[in-house]
């Protein structure tokens, strides 16, 4: 009987430690990493952790903003992946649209991670409340258009937290760029980066958007503030945010920099893009200007400046960023990205024109007392290479030199990376004094701009 009851309990608390053990690895699994806020949305890349479900992220996501258009552009988005018939999302919104919208989500603090998109002027002050706050921060790009003190010091009040402060940067995502980061890696083919100059930098990276895209009417709708520099930013703050970040992370992969030591400002200038009203109308499905446009206003003509030029050097190399903005996106085209890397032995250039079907292609360029013959051998070995990585990968050769076809490639989202970073709790050791190096960049090239 003894021995009964010893193996009685014996059992009832290996089943007591079994369920339990089964109840925390249940937990585990199923317990979202992340329990989203959104605040204040007013770009469509609030949205982009919500594209599809994901089981890192809590179904319920809690929404605090000012009650107007900008949350209801969100809303609708929401709502259309919700419904639709193939693969839609179940995101269960919880609206907060009074006033006090920002205390209040500090107060009730109904997630761990809030993600910000929307009017850039208000960003500095939304970043650095998350932060104090104890949030982990996802930001669009940009995440200061003016204020670098007060991001840095948000970024040393996260680390201090031990919280993430971190903008996606979707361009080191795409094939085109990988591959050239990879090519750029192997000696024997690209040599080593070079200095270059002002006139002839080692490193360029130039975008062109436009304004209005697709059929007329079937646009993306823009917020008037979108043209309002003081909002949304100057061209050189705004976008070319993405462009310094890719010259970072190619030119010196999984490296820190100091922007007090490698970063130095050049030179930088500003033009601007010009919108009649009924441009402006169409875009922005305003009947007229807002107040906070007049300024902008000559003879009724909007001038914007989205347009900007940067010269710099990072670590001494010669480097070059241009943001190009047009009204109309031409029938066939598409925004486009060129970016330029000079080896001692090879450049690496991506073109996305007429040419390239508007896809960002990838060609290798061997310098200009190289032999071709001898060179072939190398892209052969980086051929085979790529093909470990990337199954199907091809260098096509067109004259003197070569185009890459990129094979199997799965691309990587930056919100999975997101998830990863608040999972781990931080970032590779790089990307804050990285992030802060691209938008000293950008703010010091505001400062001294030369508009034309």
């Amino acid at each position: 009987m003894k021995f009964f009851r010893k193996s009685l309990a014996l059992i009832v608390c290996i089943g007591v430690i079994w369920t339990t053990n089964v109840s925390f690895l249940i937990n585990t699994v199923d317990s979202p990493v992340v329990k989203l806020i959104i605040l204040d949305p007013g770009h469509g890349h609030a949205t982009f952790m919500q594209g599809t479900m994901n089981p890192a992220i809590d179904q319920e996501v809690h929404v605090y903003a000012p009650a107007g258009p900008d949350v209801q552009q969100y809303i609708n988005a929401i709502e259309r992946g919700n419904n639709r018939k193939s693969n839609p999302t179940n995101w269960k919104l919880v609206m907060y649209t009074h006033s006090d919208y920002l205390e209040r989500m500090i107060a009730d603090k109904k997630g761990n991670a809030v993600l910000i998109s929307g009017n850039n002027s208000k960003k500095s002050e939304y970043i650095t409340r998350s932060i104090d706050a104890g949030f982990h921060v996802i930001a669009d790009k940009p995440m200061a258009i003016n204020d670098f003190k007060s991001l840095e010091k948000s970024f040393a009040t996260a680390a201090r937290k031990k919280v993430v402060l971190f903008d996606p940067m979707d361009l080191r995502y795409d094939i085109s760029n990988i591959l050239q980061k990879e090519l750029s890696q192997i000696p024997e083919l690209f040599g080593s980066l070079q200095k270059g100059t002002l006139e002839n930098p080692a490193l360029v990276q130039a975008n062109l958007h436009h304004y209005l895209k697709g059929p007329a009417g079937q646009t993306a709708v823009r917020p008037g503030w979108f043209f309002d520099v003081n909002q949304q930013g100057h061209g050189i703050v705004d976008v070319s945010t993405h462009l310094v970040d890719l010259n970072q992370w190619l030119s010196f992969p999984g490296k820190s920099l100091d922007y007090k030591t490698d970063i130095k400002v050049i030179s930088s200038r500003e033009w601007a893009s010009r919108l009649t009203p009924s441009e402006f109308k169409l875009v922005t499905k305003l009947n007229k200007y807002p107040e906070y446009l007049k300024k902008d206003l000559k003879d009724s003509i909007l001038s914007v400046y989205s347009n900007g030029e940067i010269n710099y050097t990072i670590k001494g190399i010669h480097s070059k960023v241009t943001v190009l903005w047009n009204y109309k996106e031409p029938p066939g085209s598409s925004d486009t990205h060129y970016s330029l890397m000079r080896g001692t032995k090879a450049d690496l250039e991506i073109r996305q024109g007429a040419a390239e079907q508007y896809k960002a292609t990838l060609f290798v360029k061997p310098g200009k007392y190289t032999d071709l013959d001898e060179f072939a051998k190398y892209i052969k070995t980086a051929e085979q290479q790529l093909q470990a990585k990337y199954p199907g990968t091809e260098f096509i050769r067109i004259g003197d030199q070569w185009q890459i076809k990129p094979g199997a490639f799965q691309r990587t989202n930056s919100a999975e990376v997101a998830i990863s970073y608040i999972k781990e709790g931080r970032m590779p050791e790089w990307e804050a004094p990285n992030m802060r190096a691209k938008y000293f960049t950008t703010i010091e090239a505001l400062k001294i701009a030369k508009r034309e």
